[in-house]
């Protein structure tokens, strides 16, 4: 397994959603992927499959990332339009302040057709709302990804810097390419440096395409 360079979170290791994503195309159905450290770009990671949990490791024995079968508990959040989203989105944060800029899936200095560009904006609900054209090579990797960091910016990450550190996703259907679609989010619970998150991807008519459940973990200093 290799997390090409393009799929960056922060600017030297991989996207935490891509690289769930990626780990958990070797579990059959939803799966919960743990982060246990930043994903290195342009890598080459192996991976073992131990009493049903999937590993994929570094050459020198370091735990990337862990992967289960779950059973994905989806949370209620009724979605606004993508007319709505689109002007919701107009207020992201992170056009102000961001700590990864570059980021494929949220970053604002990702060129159209590189980064998913992904600008999330808040509700006065407090739910968080972002609209996705869903390009060409979509895939179910690509879906959890969707699901990332929209999620995180419901916990604010403009104030204070938080990554990805377990995210379970269940995928009922991947868009069609080109579909207009709408990614809700919503804060959960926070304590600490911990954040429970959970995200849905809906279709233009409000049908729910997949769901997750993410902890987002805040970065020390």
């Amino acid at each position: 397994m290799i997390i090409e360079g393009r799929y960056n979170g922060p600017p030297a290791s991989g996207n935490g959603g891509w690289t769930a994503g990626l780990v958990a195309a070797l579990i059959d159905g939803p799966a919960e992927v743990t982060l246990r450290t930043p994903p290195p770009l342009a890598t080459p990671l192996s991976v073992r499959n131990i009493n049903n949990t999937i590993e994929v490791y570094e050459a020198d024995g370091t735990v990337v990332a862990t992967a289960i079968p779950a059973d994905v508990v989806r949370e209620q959040i009724d979605p606004v339009t993508f007319t709505e989203a689109q002007a919701i989105s107009t207020s992201y944060p992170g056009f102000a302040s961001h700590p990864f800029p570059t980021c494929f899936v949220c970053g604002p200095d990702r060129e159209p057709g590189d980064g998913l560009r992904l600008f999330t904006g808040r509700l006065a609900t407090g739910d968080t709302a972002t609209p996705w054209i869903v390009p060409p090579d979509v895939s179910a990797t690509m879906v959890w990804a969707s699901l990332d960091c929209p999620g995180g910016w419901s916990v604010g990450i403009e104030a204070r810097p938080y990554v990805l550190g377990r995210i379970a996703t269940h995928i009922e259907t991947v868009p069609a390419a080109g579909s207009q679609c709408v990614v809700m989010s919503r804060l959960l619970r926070s304590e600490g440096r911990k954040a429970l998150v959970a995200s849905a991807l809906h279709n233009a008519d409000g049908t729910v395409l997949a769901w997750s459940r993410a902890t987002w973990i805040a970065v020390r200093g």
